[in-house]
């Protein structure tokens, strides 16, 4: 499937990576400050009202929730100016609003953009996710292996040992055996607390991050945003959606999905070019947080584009009224 000739994502991208910018900025005075929902609604706030200065006719497919869950940003909200391409939006407005109230590294502000019906409507459901960076053989790891299997595929096609490999794994009761397996092996384990929309994106940076490979189950939308990054820097994600109950199987249904038991790959959860734009919150891996000096806020944005690779850090000195 090739983009409409009027989704010129070069053109787009600048205006993306500001209402990343916007929507850091609001949050900032809520770092540290231990209150959540304010810090999200912030957040929420900046990336609406920058989404509809936009030429753009988009529709949210990822989001804050369903329409009678977020009275903004929900999924299947239209934003824009309403005239221009016709596209979809994933966004997580602040992923991390636990890091950003406990100043605790990694908070983001999070969007991703394409033709309109190239992302998947993931429901809020969670979904079993693996991902390595780039340079490896499709498939040199899936999520039928056990932890253990992943850690021996993954440093044989590395040429090195297990105990040289790193997992990010987000710490969660539900992980305890699978972090076990894996430390079984001698490789080594990144836990992260929140944000495993930047604990994907680790692993197609290793050599800055140190990090291989993310294996464990959060939120699907999330893991539809994490695949939006690999389609720009490179790698693999695989995910497959998990059900607790009835209702969050009904989720899916309504979302248009019937094979329940799918793994998806990056391309199926991002079928055509894509452009994505991250600003740091608080500090971490992948971008420095917001810096406050005296009338002034610094912020950093990472821009990328599908199309053509490419990989852009924007840093925004903005004067503060």
């Amino acid at each position: 499937m090739s983009a409409p000739k009027d989704f010129n994502d070069r053109m787009l991208s600048l205006g993306l990576a500001r209402v990343a910018e916007q929507a850091a900025i609001a949050s900032a005075d809520y770092i540290g400050r231990g209150d959540e929902k304010a810090a999200d609604q912030a957040a929420v706030n900046a990336m609406r009202e920058q989404l509809n200065k936009l030429d753009i006719r988009g529709t949210v497919v990822i989001g804050e929730g369903e329409r009678d869950e977020a009275p903004m940003l929900y999924i299947g909200e239209e934003v824009g100016a309403g005239h221009g391409p016709e596209v979809d939006i994933a966004l997580d407005p602040l992923e991390g609003t636990t890091l950003t109230a406990k100043d605790m590294p990694n908070a983001l502000t999070v969007i991703a953009m394409g033709p309109r019906g190239t992302m998947l409507h993931a429901p809020d459901v969670y979904m079993d996710k693996l991902a390595i960076g780039p340079g490896y053989p499709e498939g040199v790891v899936t999520l039928e292996m056990s932890p253990k299997e992943r850690v021996a595929a993954l440093a044989k096609a590395k040429g090195c040992r297990e105990d040289e490999v790193t997992v990010c794994i987000l710490e969660r009761p539900r992980h305890e055996e699978m972090i076990a397996e894996v430390r079984a092996t001698g490789a080594a384990i990144r836990l992260i607390t929140d944000g495993d929309v930047a604990g994907v994106m680790h692993t197609a940076d290793p050599v800055t991050t140190g990090i291989d490979m993310y294996m464990g189950s959060g939120g699907a939308p999330e893991g539809v945003l994490a695949a939006s990054a690999l389609k720009c820097m490179g790698g693999q994600i695989y995910g497959r959606l998990l059900f607790r109950n009835d209702d969050e199987r009904k989720r899916a249904e309504k979302a248009g999905i019937t094979d329940l038991d799918r793994v998806y790959t990056r391309d199926d959860m991002v079928t055509d070019n894509v452009i994505f734009a991250a600003t740091g919150v608080t500090s971490g891996s992948l971008l420095p947080g917001i810096k406050r000096e005296v009338g002034y806020l610094t912020t950093e944005t990472i821009l990328m584009r599908s199309k053509t690779g490419s990989v852009r850090r924007m840093v925004y000195r903005n004067p503060t009224r």
